[in-house]
């Protein structure tokens, strides 16, 4: 079963505010159903959206669960730690490390142990080159964006291995090759690391991670004992402690040693400044030797988006200074190195046709250059650029706020236009704001109606109170901020149903209107026939009621005579 990618979306979260689109550099979110799911064949896990969502949608493959799996293999595993741990945790190395042996790892060691072996290596590169342009290899957010999106620097990236997963290999080197490690930092990308090198690295976490791990685990990290076992191993680090600050690698290969003074040193941090550095460069005309330090986070790893701490970034920086050691000679060999090479594999380009364009500019209305407002609000720099994503799939035209706002007003406008009633709105002037054909057949004259259809607005901005007899409601409305219901509503000869409710506060009001004049006339007809109807079958029962009574009387007279000359105990003498 394919491992989950180290960055998701929770689908139920996500608020379609298209934020992580607009922060992503390359644009590897896909919208499908108003929901931003990350496309991993495009992703390369910097983490800038998981940052930047407001709603926390964004989230982080948890593998807490893979690392306590490691534990119950009967192998040792042991912590790679991030050098960036001095600035984020306020205790002491002997702390962190008898925390990290509480939650079960049989050690620690600093992945700054392997930073110090790649900038050896490096400098080794650098001192045999006679010319190039050469990109460290140290970031794997750097390393993934070159590969996929400048596949022609490809060629530059320096053919070492990450310190974390050199360090890996320096560790199976010197503990034994049966020992399992977890790296332990501020990065996500790391996860993409460990997922392809799963050989070297076991697993990755973040100190997002490490600190819900260690809360889990009901750990005082500040409190706890720690014993003379808690030391890291298989030795502590010196310069390769630097390399989490912007400029720290370059510093590091300096110490090495540099044969000659023809060595260019720049550090470059954060995707956009690093895709700003390599524009108008041709790798192959580079006539003297330049060294990059490119690092996927503004200022370096110390930004890593699980960095996990609320410390300023200078007292960070600082105290990652005040804890590094320095060596007096650094050696001109690397005990361990990971050779690697950087395939370029570059994401497919499709270029669309005019026709396509067109035609999907048409489907979010932009018929002309002057619809095209390039506001960014979808998440992409230019309606071109939205577009392009559309017919890929990527994209929903409901991302686009004029279209929509284009279709909401048309769809409001064909509302209030086929409504049979009179609808307005007015606004805290007691002004007309907008006002549907219904109203204005209702309460023009054919005069009035004649001057404001000759106006380019209509309606629009006239007074209520010229209109209608009955403005003190739309006062009363507006004053209290009350609905208002009136059955009824009898003005001269006519009869209103009105209905004013509150769209803001004190500012705006809408009113639907109906003529109920010819509906009341005709109820009064049908009460009044009714009532006809009613007196008539009254009198003719009552007709029947008398008749009746005369019969009952006639056949009880006949009844009596009849049963009295049947009667035997009457005489004949009483008979007669």
């Amino acid at each position: 079963m394919d491992k989950q990618y180290p960055v998701y979306t929770l689908k139920n979260e996500c608020n379609d505010c298209y934020k992580c689109i607009r922060g992503c550099h390359i644009k590897a979110i896909r919208i499908q159903s108003g929901s931003a799911s990350v496309i991993n064949e495009k992703c390369i896990a910097c983490g800038h959206c998981v940052t930047i969502c407001p709603a926390g949608a964004k989230r982080v493959r948890n593998d807490i669960d893979v690392v306590k799996a490691l534990f119950l293999t009967g192998k040792k595993v042991y912590v790679s730690l991030a050098p960036s741990w001095a600035g984020v945790y306020n205790v002491s190395k002997e702390k962190m490390i008898a925390a990290l042996k509480k939650l079960g790892f049989a050690g620690v060691s600093e992945t700054a142990l392997g930073a110090q072996e790649v900038s050896i290596q490096t400098a080794k590169i650098l001192n045999s080159a006679e010319k190039g342009l050469f990109i460290s290899s140290a970031c794997p957010v750097i390393d993934d964006y070159v590969r996929l999106y400048k596949p022609n620097f490809a060629k530059c990236i320096t053919p070492i291995a990450s310190p974390a997963l050199t360090h890996c290999k320096l560790m199976k080197k010197t503990l034994g090759e049966d020992i399992r490690v977890v790296f332990i930092g501020p990065c996500i990308a790391k996860k993409n690391e460990a997922d392809a090198n799963p050989d070297l690295m076991s697993a990755a976490l973040t100190f997002d991670e490490l600190n819900y791990w260690i809360k889990e685990e009901f750990i005082d990290i500040e409190n706890i004992e720690a014993d003379e076992s808690c030391k890291f191993v298989p030795e502590s680090s010196y310069e390769g402690a630097l390399y989490p600050l912007e400029g720290g690698m370059n510093e590091t290969i300096k110490k090495v040693g540099i044969d000659k003074d023809d060595v260019t040193f720049i550090a470059v941090s954060s995707l956009e400044s690093f895709d700003k550095s390599l524009q108008n460069i041709n790798p192959d005309k580079i006539e003297n030797k330049i060294f990059v330090e490119a690092l996927g986070c503004s200022g370096g790893c110390i930004n890593g988006p699980c960095l996990s701490s609320e410390k300023s970034r200078i007292l960070i920086t600082s105290d990652i200074y005040s804890k590094t050691n320095y060596r007096d000679e650094v050696p001109k060999e690397p005990r361990v190195v990971v050779e690697k090479e950087y395939t370029p594999m570059p994401v497919e380009k499709v270029e669309y046709s005019i026709e396509q364009i067109t035609k999907a500019l048409r489907k979010i209305s932009k018929h002309k250059e002057e619809d095209e407002l390039n506001c960014a609000g979808c998440g992409y720099a230019s309606c071109r650029e939205f577009v392009n994503a559309l017919i890929a799939g990527d994209a929903e035209p409901s991302q686009c706020a004029s279209y929509m706002r284009k279709i909401a007003v048309r769809k409001a406008a064909a509302m209030l236009r086929c409504m049979p009633s009179a609808v307005v709105i007015v606004d805290s002037n007691m002004e007309i704001v907008e006002a549907n054909d219904s109203f204005e057949h209702m309460f023009l004259s054919e005069e009035m109606y004649e001057i404001f259809a000759s106006r380019q607005n209509g309606l629009t901005g006239a007074c209520i109170d010229r209109i209608v007899s009955f403005p003190e409601l739309f006062k009363s409305a507006l004053d209290t901020g009350k609905d208002i219901h009136q059955e009824h509503y009898a003005i001269g000869d006519k009869v209103y149903d009105i209905s004013i409710f509150t769209i803001e506060d004190n500012e705006l009001i809408g009113a639907v209107i109906s003529d109920v004049t010819k509906s009341e006339m005709d109820r009064s007809k049908i009460a009044q026939k009714a009532r006809e109807v009613i007196t008539k079958n009254i009198t003719t029962v009552q007709e029947i009621a008398s008749l009746l009574g005369e019969h009952m009387v006639e056949t009880e007279l006949l009844l009596n005579s009849i049963a009295e000359g049947y009667d035997p105990n009457i005489n004949e003498g009483d008979k007669k």
